[in-house]
């Protein structure tokens, strides 16, 4: 049959007449603005702009994008985290209580969330005991009603990156969409499939700026896709979705590349630094390989350890009770103090145990 992305839209979307708002209406420039009925006398925040509505569709951040991920800024949607463009996603191209995805657990937890709230059915296939895409299982999980299959890589919580071979499989052969979750790409040493995606119509990668680029509080995820693809995305959006703050860090961001490529090189080098002190701890029972700014180690007694850190005024994140994680725990890597506290305070409940 092949890739028919008519055919995966669905028809209310296809039919919908999306909402012209005022300022997606004026190309231009212009000295006075009396479209959108803003407060024209501006706002009681002092020298700010926030009186006015943002562009709709943050055409100058996506210009900046372009030229730092090398695709055109047609092909990328922002949304308000990347969980936006996820919900987007399901609310396009899936039919409620018709059609269904296939996740591949343990993974990041908002592509079962968004598909029940969109009243999409979930089929899960896990990963394989080594956190590897099992393609027979998927394959044979696949049916008319299939539109989405949901990929993380470097996948959350396991850390590590799928095999590039068994991704472009999917894409190869796979009818609907794929979607591939790079939040972690950054500090992988896997590339992103950006640079593959004119190669595949059916491909959607989506990114953040949380992880990397250090700025989760301005929550702005990114889609990249066919024109056609973002077109669609465009198409359900709310209007104003970026607000110009957000807007206007981001772009402050981009002129900072250096900044973050020193703060990933940093990330990547104190992984390996933890990586390889926690494996030395008698409690610890294995460290996954990481290609993202986290491992996840599984433990010996791990509920007290995890209590006992808790205790010590240290968070970490409990799997234990994920599929293929059990009695892991998720450590994000910290700055090098933290992370050499959470050293000592390991070495103070092993010296405990003992």
């Amino acid at each position: 049959m092949g890739f028919n992305l008519s055919s995966l839209v669905r028809k209310n979307v296809k039919d919908l007449v999306p909402y012209a708002s005022a300022r997606s209406e004026f190309k231009g420039n212009a000295q006075i603005f009396l479209d959108a009925n803003e407060n024209s006398f501006g706002s009681p925040v002092v020298n700010t702009y926030l009186n006015r509505y943002p562009d709709p569709l943050q055409l100058e951040l996506k210009i900046a994008i372009s030229k730092i991920k090398g695709v055109v800024p047609e092909q990328i949607f922002l949304g308000n985290g990347s969980d936006e463009s996820i919900d987007l996603i399901f609310r396009a191209f899936c039919e409620p209580q018709t059609d269904n995805v296939i996740i591949c657990p343990p993974t990041y937890g908002m592509y079962d969330v968004s598909a029940n709230i969109n009243a999409v059915e979930v089929k899960k296939v896990p990963l394989t005991a080594d956190f590897q895409l099992d393609l027979d299982a998927i394959a044979e999980n696949i049916d008319n009603h299939t539109k989405l299959i949901f990929l993380c890589s470097p996948n959350n919580p396991t850390g590590n990156s799928l095999h590039y071979q068994d991704i472009e499989e999917l894409l190869n052969n796979f009818d609907g969409l794929v979607v591939i979750d790079e939040a972690y790409i950054n500090y992988a040493r896997q590339k992103s499939f950006i640079s593959d995606l004119n190669q595949y119509p059916n491909l959607i990668i989506v990114q953040t700026f949380s992880k990397a680029w250090g700025l989760a509080a301005l929550r702005l995820g990114l889609a990249f896709a066919s024109k056609e693809i973002i077109d669609v995305l465009n198409k359900i959006k709310p209007p104003y979705n970026i607000n110009a703050i957000t807007q206007k860090y981001a772009l402050d961001a981009l002129s900072q590349m250096d900044w973050v490529n020193e703060h990933i090189l940093k990330t990547v080098k104190e992984r390996e630094k933890l990586a390889s002190a926690l494996s030395e701890f008698k409690s610890t029972l294995k460290v996954y390989p990481s290609d993202a700014n986290f491992i996840l180690v599984k433990f010996d007694k791990v509920n007290l350890i995890f209590n006992y850190l808790l205790e010590q005024g240290i968070v970490l994140r409990d799997r234990s009770k994920v599929i293929l994680c059990e009695d892991c725990l998720r450590i994000t890597i910290g700055t090098e103090d933290e992370n050499r506290e959470l050293i000592e305070k390991l070495m103070r409940y092993n010296n405990l145990q003992l």
